[in-house]
């Protein structure tokens, strides 16, 4: 009878069957609930979390400098001058506070309003997943006098909390190791962490914060006496701007609210949204509320100003727009523990309120400035009319259309999410790949050299070029504004260029390319980049594929003298070869594009191919090391 195998499966779920894990056990079975993922993104939130910490001392008024150590051990550090995490003995528990915090998922300051009015930490899981899901970590106290130390491996205690000196200094040092059975990540990426200190101490004006790179020796010390003013001038170094920056700030029901921006003749927005420091990428109803704001007052402006006014849609208003929105709310809800959008309802009232009355008395004080963003915003509403023309044309003429290009190999199967297009660097590369697929659900398009640089075009000429238009027509979904995610034809983007400097450059002109004109397959998740070995070593019947020179060090000191062949180009790897590391998706190795990678492709790129020489020199003398052989 049926009834009988629903009674089996009912009689095997008891309670025996219900696994109860304790708090670090949990957070190790499922990392990506707590920090995102176990890639790159979730390595370095756990150093996010610890910087965090420290930030929130300092917006409680206890802490003015921080100092952020990357070591050469794989570890990082983070020290403050903060009060110093609480080492009495809890009275519930009948353990040491920070013990409680390092173990106890739950457990904080952060709860109550008694500590921290605002805290960027507030789900108060941060100290205590860093340790779990650390290989070690250690954590040095300044406080009552003396230095206490503790030190944690994989989440437990190994050693009581201990007096180890004294001291008349007060403050937090911690120091922790991303565990290797969990991060496919084994290092920091100094640019990554550079670019987030410089942030917070933009929005944390007088916050000194020192970034030290044992590695390689770089030392950088990020502060700023002007806040988001001068946030949004690093931005905008180098670009043609038609305004001042404009300043807006205030406070309504606990709600704190700091907003800068300026106008530039570029064809792009750039708004970065932050709510208690945490940067919201998918922004939020701070954002929609700046908006909002910013919208009603230039119509409201146009309408009293301007003959013959026609409204002006918002994104007409913030082409060209650059702005730092940063809110502090005392209880900020978020989607998920890596806080990426805010959802306080009553922020966007309070931004929105704040921005139209701010900036429309600014609107009537400053005329001349007023009227170059009416007319730059008209202008922009004439444009998108004639890209939309342009782009109708192009259809007409089935440039970007249902018709495929022909040198396209697709695939066979109808299920948008197994599809896959490979984007392929040459023609020789793009032939191996077309023998290598799993022709089901493997589509190849090869491209030949390097794509236009579209920062500098522009759409219209874009539009034109016939990479970029086998590009389009393969992905489908449209270009630009009109782009339509549920018309894409795969389920997964992925770029497989030459692991060498050309390689990386068209790599980086592709993310461009998507980031201005296609960033919802970004912000969905679906564009890859491929990582093909540079190394092949054979001893014997073994074959081992290395993707690193340090990979190379450490698999010959392992298995002895081998024969070691080196892949110039995917050009040079037979089709069994390419199918094996790069294509086969269970041994290849991908790297999911985050819009955080994106923002930073774009940024150096823009850098690198803009029209600022000195901004250009500046870079390069920076990272000296990294592009001395740069071809751009």
């Amino acid at each position: 009878m049926p009834i009988s195998s629903t009674f089996l499966a009912m009689s095997d779920y008891t309670a025996e069957a219900i696994e109860v894990l304790d708090d670090i056990q949990a957070v190790r079975k499922r990392p990506g609930m707590y920090v995102g993922s176990t890639g790159s993104r979730g390595f370095h939130h756990l150093l996010w979390e610890i910087v965090d910490n420290s930030i929130d001392e300092a917006l409680a008024g206890y802490c003015n400098r921080i100092v952020v150590t990357l070591h050469k051990d794989g570890s990082a550090s983070v020290e403050d001058n903060g009060r110093g995490i609480p080492v009495e003995e809890h009275p519930i528990f009948k353990k040491p506070a920070l013990e409680i915090v390092m173990t106890k998922l739950h457990a904080g300051g952060k709860f109550s309003k008694k500590a921290y009015k605002v805290s960027g930490g507030l789900h108060g899981v941060g100290l205590s997943v860093v340790n779990a899901l650390s290989e070690w970590l250690e954590v040095w106290v300044k406080r009552n006098g003396k230095i206490y130390y503790q030190r944690y491996e994989r989440g437990k205690p190994v050693t009581p909390l201990k007096v180890v000196g004294e001291t008349k200094e007060t403050g937090t040092k911690i120091r922790f190791k991303p565990d290797p059975e969990i991060f496919e990540v084994k290092e920091f990426d100094y640019d990554v962490v550079a670019e987030r200190l410089r942030e917070l101490a933009f929005l944390n004006k007088g916050l000194r914060i020192k970034l030290i790179d044992e590695r390689t020796g770089k030392v950088k010390e990020f502060y700023s006496e002007e806040g988001i003013v001068g946030f949004v001038k690093y931005l905008n170094k180098g670009k043609d701007v038609i305004t001042d920056v404009v300043y807006i700030s205030g406070e309504k029901n606990g709600i704190n609210v700091e907003i800068a921006f300026q106008f530039t003749n570029e064809d792009f927005e750039n708004l970065l949204a932050f709510a208690n420091n945490i940067h919201t990428i998918e922004g939020g109803t701070h954002v929609s509320g700046f908006r909002a704001g910013l919208t009603r007052a230039i119509n409201e402006y146009g309408k009293k100003h301007v003959k013959k006014f026609t409204p002006i849609s918002g994104s007409d208003i913030r082409e060209g727009l650059t702005a730092v929105l940063s809110v502090k709310v005392p209880e900020p809800q978020f989607e998920g523990q890596t806080k990426t959008k805010l959802t306080n309802s009553d922020v966007k009232t309070v931004v929105e309120s704040l921005v139209y009355n701010n900036f429309l008395r600014w609107l009537e004080e400053h005329p001349s400035e007023a009227q170059r963003i009416i007319e730059k915003c008209l202008l922009a509403m004439k444009a998108r009319e004639m890209a939309r023309r342009a782009r109708e044309l192009v259809k007409r003429k089935a440039e970007i259309s249902l018709t495929l290009p022909g040198k396209l190999a697709d695939c066979s199967s109808k299920n948008v999410e197994e599809r896959e297009l490979f984007i392929v660097e040459g023609e020789s590369a793009g032939g191996s790949a077309k023998q290598a697929r799993d022709r089901r659900f493997q589509a190849v398009l090869p491209i030949r050299g390097k794509i236009i640089n579209v920062e500098k075009a522009g759409m219209l000429r874009a539009l034109k070029n016939e990479e970029i238009k086998a590009i389009a027509s393969a992905i489908g979904g449209g270009i630009g504004k009109d782009f339509d995610l549920s018309k894409v034809r795969y389920g997964k983007i992925i770029i497989m260029t030459d692991a060498d400097v050309d390689g990386a450059h068209i790599r980086t002109l592709l993310l461009t390319f998507f980031y201005r004109y296609m960033r919802p397959l970004i912000e969905a998740g679906m564009v890859y980049i491929a990582l093909p070995p540079l190394y092949r070593v054979k001893k014997g019947d073994k074959v081992y594929y290395v993707y690193s020179e340090k990979e190379l060090r450490d698999v010959l000191k392992k298995i002895g003298k081998a024969e070691v062949q080196r892949f110039k180009g995917l050009g040079e790897m037979n089709p069994e070869q390419l199918w094996e590391t790069a294509m086969n998706p269970k041994t290849r190795k991908l790297v999911k594009v985050t819009i955080e990678d994106a923002l930073i492709a774009e940024k150096m790129f823009r850098i690198l191919m803009g029209e600022n020489v000195d901004e250009r020199k500046e870079f390069i003398l920076n990272h000296a090391k990294e592009v001395k052989n740069l071809d751009v």
